[in-house]
């Protein structure tokens, strides 16, 4: 959700190791096998993803600007990746990581992903499980426009079709319109949520674990989009795709600075 499946991506497969050591080729299959479980994961993943959205979607607990704007994102990608910055199609599976995240990085990630996933989840099955039509209605559309975006990203991640760019504006889209999404939950459990005077303990607990969360995702994500996204993410993948043109476009005038020499020599040597 902060970019990581566009940041760390699938690992290429390799090679066997060139030693004949059985430990060795061992423990590199394991390593294989384990990035294949890996992927396996990723893939049931977006399949509990996508019935998320559906169910999500056919709730009425979405208002209809959040329904319509993954369609929206999703058209404005593509334009660009045909009229603004297309894809050269030449970049392997591990060209294409824009950000090579460190241990800091993924432990960032893994944060981002309790306080803007797991989290969120448990508050809105937990609202089911008290009753609390308010609490689901509040968190539901920031856990569906996340749910639209890692599946966008784990989609897109792994297609040639789409240019560094285009990949790295899909969590900055998503990130700028939960943010708004995210003031509004705020605002909800804020402002037009109070508990009663007689309140148990547990009904006080629930309620500022509901405000606290609001509140953490705001500010995560606010420091994501101005702190990662913004400043580090999005100029890497500007980049990375101009140097890969520029390096296609010197290529191209060497080829046919080549074509020129060897036509002007087999001039000469016909008129020899």
């Amino acid at each position: 959700m902060s970019g990581v499946s566009l940041a760390v991506g699938p690992t290429p497969p390799e090679s066997e190791p060139a030693e004949t050591d059985p430990a060795t080729v061992k423990a590199h299959r394991q390593q294989q096998a384990a990035a294949g479980g890996l992927m396996g994961s990723l893939r049931v993943i977006e399949l509990q993803l996508v019935a998320f959205i559906m169910v999500f979607s056919a709730s009425g607990l979405v208002p209809l600007l959040d329904l319509v704007f993954p369609a929206f994102a999703s058209l404005y990608l593509l334009v660009l990746s045909r009229f603004a910055f297309p894809s050269r199609g030449t970049s392997s599976s591990a060209s294409q990581q824009i950000f090579h995240g460190s241990k800091m990085f993924r432990l960032y990630v893994i944060v981002g992903t309790t306080v803007g996933l797991f989290l969120p989840l448990a508050y809105v099955l937990g609202g089911f499980a008290r009753g609390d039509e308010h609490a689901v209605r509040s968190a539901t559309p920031h856990l569906f426009l996340l749910s639209c975006q890692i599946l966008t990203e784990n989609i897109i991640s792994g297609l040639s079709l789409f240019s560094p760019p285009v990949r790295a504006l899909v969590p900055l889209l998503y990130t700028v319109r939960r943010i708004f999404v995210d003031i509004g939950w705020i605002n909800d459990v804020w402002l037009l949520k109070s508990l009663p005077a007689n309140a148990h303990y547990k009904d006080v607990a629930w309620y500022w674990f509901g405000r606290s969360l609001a509140v953490a995702n705001l500010v995560y994500f606010s420091i994501n989009l101005f702190g990662f996204l913004i400043p580090r993410f999005l100029p890497r993948a500007f980049k990375m795709y101009f140097e890969a043109n520029g390096e296609i476009s010197a290529k191209t005038v060497e080829d046919k600075r080549s074509a020129t020499i060897n036509v002007t020599h087999r001039a000469d040597k016909k008129k020899d």
